[in-house]
Formats: C-alpha cells, sequence, structure tokens
C-alpha cells in the first residue's frame, strides 16, 4: 500500500511517528536497520526520524511489517500529551522499557480517543473532592469512603474494578510488559483523562490486577503532594485495601476483635470480595481486628506453602473491560466506520481482523 507523506507537515509526523513505533518495540537504530536485514542503514533511519528523508512505498511496507502497526499509523493525527509518569517498579527498570511502555500506552490511547471523538463521545471524568492533605492513614480511610460514596458502591464488593474504573471514564490499559513493575498512572491532556496502565505480565491473577488497579487510582486521587514516597506507597495501598473491603464490612465479616482466625474463613472472605489472602490479612491487621502475632503467623504460613505468587481460592472472574471493543462494533453496526476503519483501531490487518470477526459470528 503507498500513501502521500509529502508536505512539511506530514512528514515531521511521519518522522515522529516513525521514532514513537521503533520506541514502542524497543529498537535502537541499529536494531531496526538489522530488522530490515541491512537494506537501510541506521543513519538513513535516523534521517527519516529527523524529517530529512522519507520511505519509498516498498520500505514502508517493511517498516510496517517489521514494526507491527498499519500503514494509517504513520498519518494518524489524534495526538495525546501524557502528564508525569510514575512507575511501581521491582527494580530500576531501563529507560528502552520505559520508553517502550510509554509509547504503548500513547499508542492504545490516541486509537481509543480517536474511536471516542468519531463516535461522538464526550465524558469527562467526574472529579472526588478529596479533602487535602493526606497526613494519615485515617485520612486515607476517609477518602475512600468518599469515593464509595460517591460512585454509590455503599459496602458492597465490587463486582468487577477494570469494568467499574472505565464506567467512571478512567482509562484502563492492559499491558504483558516483562516483571520489572507492576503498574502506572498518568494524565492525559493536562488533567483531562485519568489513565492506569497494569502489567498483566507481571500481576498474574486477577485479585492482584485488582489491588494493583485501586493503587494507582489512589495515586490519581489522593492529594499526596509533597508526601515522601515510601509513605505514599504506604498510603495508596490501605487506599486499595479500603476500596475493596470497607473497615465496616470487614468488622460485620470477622468481628471486632479476633484471637483465632482460619485460612478457609479467609479464602471464603477473599472469593467474596476479590482480595488477595495476602493483602486480606494485612487488611483487617490495619483494622485491629487481628494482631502483629497472627498477622505475622499467616504471612509465613503463606510463604511457607507457596502461596507469594499462586494462591487458593482462585478467583475465576476476568478483571477486564470491553468497553473499547464495544464501541468498535457499535461504530461498525452504525456505520460511523469501515471495515478497514474498525481494523485499523484495532491495529490489526484487514484479513486478520475480518477472520477473528468471523470466528465469532
Amino acid at each position: 500500500m503507498y500513501f502521500n507523506i509529502n508536505s512539511n507537515k506530514m512528514g515531521q509526523l511521519f518522522a515522529e511517528r516513525l521514532k514513537s513505533a521503533r520506541m514502542m518495540n524497543g529498537y535502537s537504530l541499529q536494531d531496526l536497520s538489522d530488522k530490515l536485514e541491512n537494506r537501510i542503514s541506521r543513519q538513513a533511519i535516523h534521517k527519516y526520524e529527523k524529517g530529512e528523508a522519507e520511505p519509498d512505498s516498498e520500505m514502508l511496507n517493511s517498516l510496517c511489517e517489521i514494526l507491527g502497526v498499519r500503514p494509517d499509523f504513520f498519518t494518524r493525527e489524534t495526538l495525546v500529551e501524557l502528564g508525569k509518569i510514575e512507575f511501581r517498579k521491582i527494580e530500576k527498570l531501563p529507560s528502552k522499557e520505559q520508553s517502550s511502555i510509554i509509547e504503548k500506552t500513547r499508542d492504545f490511547l490516541e486509537r481509543y480517543i480517536e474511536l471516542e471523538e468519531l463516535m461522538g463521545i464526550s465524558n469527562p471524568f467526574k472529579s472526588i473532592d478529596i479533602a487535602g492533605p493526606i497526613s494519615s492513614f485515617e485520612d486515607v480511610e476517609a477518602a475512600a469512603q468518599k469515593v464509595r460514596k460517591s460512585w454509590q458502591l455503599l459496602n458492597n464488593p465490587i463486582p468487577n474494578i477494570i469494568e467499574l474504573l472505565e464506567e467512571k471514564n478512567i482509562k484502563v490499559i492492559l499491558l504483558n510488559a516483562g516483571n520489572e513493575f507492576d503498574g502506572l498512572q498518568t494524565w492525559v491532556n493536562g488533567r483531562e483523562i485519568p489513565v492506569i496502565v497494569l502489567n498483566t505480565g507481571r500481576l498474574k491473577s486477577n485479585d492482584r490486577i485488582r489491588f494493583s488497579a485501586l493503587h494507582e487510582l489512589g495515586h490519581l486521587l489522593l492529594p499526596l503532594e509533597g508526601v515522601d514516597e515510601k509513605l505514599a506507597e504506604k498510603y495508596c495501598h490501605r487506599f486499595a485495601g479500603a476500596m475493596l473491603i470497607p473497615e465496616s464490612s470487614a468488622i460485620s465479616e470477622f468481628g471486632n476483635v479476633r484471637n483465632k482466625i482460619s485460612i478457609h474463613e479467609l479464602g471464603y472472605v477473599k472469593m467474596q470480595y476479590g482480595i488477595s489472602l495476602q493483602a486480606l490479612v494485612y487488611r483487617i491487621f490495619d483494622l485491629g481486628i487481628i494482631s502483629s502475632y497472627i498477622r505475622n503467623y499467616f504471612y509465613q504460613y503463606i510463604i511457607q506453602m507457596g502461596w507469594k505468587t499462586e494462591e487458593p481460592y482462585i478467583l475465576e472472574r476476568n478483571e477486564v473491560s470491553n468497553r473499547f471493543d464495544q464501541l468498535i462494533f457499535r461504530a461498525l453496526s452504525e456505520e460511523i466506520i469501515s471495515v478497514s476503519k474498525a481494523a485499523s483501531l484495532k491495529n490489526m490487518k484487514l484479513a486478520e481482523f475480518r477472520t477473528k470477526t468471523m470466528a465469532v459470528g
């Protein structure tokens, strides 16, 4: 497929897009040259990225194939401006991998926002007034209660966290990005659109996805300016626990104070509220329901049983949102977009999109 990228504006857009696609794949200039079997040098690719040269149609198709993007990726004008990004990382995340994650986030958001614009959908995020600053765990508990009240959750278990966040106009992106970070959060276009990215490469269970999503929500909503980084992490952990199982619900399930508790009892509450055994043990310790002795006993027991990464009482329900795909098929049904455009928004080849949609009727 050939399309004209001549003109200064389109040439510069192509240059920016090419660099974004290269970074999205984690390639250096030399890596990309190698992938192209040295049919073009790293210096020539650098000229493309500076807008000093343009590829011919054959090279353009090769770039699309190697970089895993559709041709119209290079001419998409829906742009997003990401705010400050903070990774919740396990170890220091290499800058190349950070850039890849950021560009993948940007690409998905651009496609998502373009789809909403095509459909005339405008659902701004409704902010929640949480009085600041946050200076204690009691403040965090109060903030979680305010969010629950604003979202009319009462004290009930939340069936699907990801779906809930999407309903509240918070964009949630699930990426498989190795094992170095849990998640990140940012705002797009100023403070217009809140975004949460979760790494399913590390968060392998639904209970961990749920907790991490709410942890990142804490970073988005809590006024944590000036709070020490480690303390801020503790506050967001407490916020996630309070969102999953409020204090009154925990007391209703376990009582005010317990001297003994069974792993089976914890397991049934885990399945009801969608909170991991580890997080649940810490939650009821934080609320004073169990002592530090019982907390430490269960923590060691969990380690001894090999449950740190894979717990029993597995949550079978998947933490996903189908909103993006639902909007694509709604737009197709209403003839707002063509099948070709739908494939582009899904970043699929047309034949692949047709095959997958036909496979499910």
